[in-house]
């Protein structure tokens, strides 16, 4: 019979598991914000220039949604909060 595992991972190996999956930040259309709002924490979120974020607004506009960031769970993570700070709706997906 194989031996059990006597000891749980820690948090700690949680996280650093955690960190490593490639994720992606969703941001979801809605009706009260303007495009100036939503380009402008985009750039504050991502770090891209003024048309990068005006495509991405565009797209959400249209499609309804958009993956507007890739990357690891923690920057995921940040970048969602930054996009929220103004009550955005975003999903991260892995």
């Amino acid at each position: 019979m194989p031996e059990l595992p006597t000891q749980k991972p820690t948090l700690e190996e949680d996280v650093d598991s955690i960190s490593d999956i490639a994720s992606r930040v969703v941001l979801y259309n809605d009706d009260w914000h303007t495009f100036d709002e939503v380009i402008a924490q985009l750039i504050k979120a991502i770090n891209c220039t003024y048309e990068q974020a005006r495509a991405l607004s565009f797209e959400v506009h249209v499609k309804g949604k958009a993956i507007v960031f890739s990357g690891s769970m923690p920057d995921c993570l940040k970048v969602s909060s930054i996009l929220e700070e103004i009550a955005l709706h975003t999903q991260i997906i892995t």
